[in-house]
């Protein structure tokens, strides 16, 4: 199984690698999209240093919906796909490794670039660190969670848009409890209890996901 996870990793890491533009769309999006909340709501070091880490949770949110439809997508279009489903290994182990290939390539850029968004919204200090530890934890879980949805859409015209209906309801806990991490740490009432729960959040989805967005690839093909 070990063997099987690696050649999915390394295949897909390669892949995203050579799709770099396509890849780092989601990062692009999450940094032009916060970079407009100070015009929006004003430049008040106050209100943007009140509602930083809000939003900067949320447009992680939607950055890894939008990225979805590259977790599958290509594969069922090239036909690889169907001979992962029909392949003898197990399928769980294939999802999770696309699952890290994808979070590896797409939400560990969001968790790089956070602490200088943390700037540009006027957080203080210990948002440096607060934050990207929130994030590294809570985007594994919404890519896992995602997956279920990207899988259960596949091949449909408008897996795009129906996929963020269908999984976001799924991430509000995982946002709720990022959003009260960081603001537990800032506003000094700590924020263990919150992180304890997006651990046991991420094991959870570790548990249950692959199951079920196997049992979805598997439907999609019969």
């Amino acid at each position: 199984m070990i063997r099987v996870f690696a050649a999915v990793l390394v295949r897909d890491l390669r892949i995203a690698l050579r799709r770099l533009p396509e890849t780092l769309l989601s990062a692009v999006f999450f940094v032009l999209a916060l970079s407009l909340f100070p015009l929006g709501v004003g430049a008040s070091p106050e209100v943007l240093a009140r509602i930083g880490a809000g939003v900067i949770w949320v447009l992680a949110l939607f950055a890894v919906t939008v990225s979805l439809d590259r977790l599958f997508q290509g594969d069922f279009e090239d036909g690889s796909m169907e001979l992962l489903v029909l392949a003898p290994v197990p399928l769980e182990v294939v999802v999770v490794a696309k699952c890290t290939a994808h979070w590896l390539a797409s939400g560990l850029l969001l968790v790089l670039v956070s602490p200088l968004l943390a700037v540009l919204m006027g957080l203080p200090p210990e948002a440096l660190w607060v934050l990207p530890a929130s994030l590294l934890l809570g985007t594994p879980t919404l890519t896992l969670v995602g997956a279920v949805g990207a899988a259960l859409l596949l091949g449909s015209r408008r897996g795009g848009a129906t996929t963020a209906l269908l999984v976001l309801p799924l991430d509000i806990p995982v946002l709720i409890f990022g959003v009260s991490a960081v603001d537990g740490y800032l506003l000094g009432l700590g924020g263990s209890a919150q992180f304890l729960i997006l651990g046991a959040l991420l094991l959870l989805a570790l548990a249950a996901t692959p199951f079920a967005t196997a049992a979805a690839l598997r439907l999609a093909y019969e």
